[in-house]
């Protein structure tokens, strides 16, 4: 029971440590932004997405409904329905439904990633391990940022936060540049963000309405311009 954890906890340490820097950033964002450290503290400690945090905090500092964080929650964070499933098939007998329930509260795409790529059937105290290092990092770094936003000069404060965006660039552009879809994707979805930034019929449109009009028109035009041919029908 104790190396497995412990072994779940070597493998969370490096998550952790980049959960760290990428939530200081979050964190100097929401202080900026005029909430207060608890208040950004417990958005991490109860939330642990990246992307969605980001664009929850943009739904709240505009004052949007709580309609639209909902949606704007559901499309981001859709992703972790579909880990969820596939990684389901690795639980080893020990993830009985609570313990699964528990899990999936970090189940995220770093710690997806590495539980998948174990050869073994996952039990819970390995995973309950794997999870410890992210949230601590996360929860930590969200405070340190915080904290640091709160007494920084704004224009420091301002220069940190640009930092969360540049994490989002190192993910896109090494699969834009590869993958034809994925830079079509990417460069629609820019498109119509610009689309809604200038055009004067349009300027109304509340932040998170336009996160979700982006993220479901961008990902529906490619799936139709870029349709993944189904292998099984191919071989026939």
């Amino acid at each position: 029971m104790n190396k497995l954890f412990l072994k779940g906890v070597k493998h969370g340490l490096p998550i952790g440590l980049g959960y760290l820097s990428v939530s200081f950033a979050f964190g100097t964002q929401c202080t900026s932004g005029g909430l207060s450290v608890l208040q950004a503290l417990l958005i991490s400690m109860t939330n642990l997405t990246s992307a969605g945090q980001l664009a929850g905090l943009q739904v709240m500092l505009a004052g949007s409904s709580l309609i639209e964080m909902a949606l704007t929650q559901f499309i981001i964070n859709l992703r972790y329905a579909l880990m969820g499933l596939s990684l389901g098939q690795k639980l080893g007998p020990t993830m009985n439904t609570p313990r699964r329930m528990f899990f999936s509260f970090a189940n995220t795409d770093e710690i997806f990633a590495v539980a998948s790529a174990q050869p073994e059937k996952l039990h819970h105290h390995y995973l309950y391990g794997l999870m410890l290092m992210p949230y601590i990092g996360w929860s930590l770094g969200t405070l340190l940022g915080a904290a640091a936003g709160a007494i920084l000069p704004a224009f420091v404060s301002n220069a940190l936060g640009i930092a969360i965006y540049g994490m989002f660039l190192a993910i896109i552009l090494p699969p834009a540049r590869k993958e034809k879809p994925v830079r079509a994707v990417v460069l629609i979805a820019i498109a119509i963000s610009l689309l809604f930034s200038y055009a004067p019929m349009l300027k109304g449109v509340s932040g998170g309405f336009v996160v979700i009009i982006c993220a479901v028109v961008a990902a529906t035009l490619g799936a139709i311009l870029f349709p993944i041919q189904d292998e099984g029908r191919n071989a026939a």
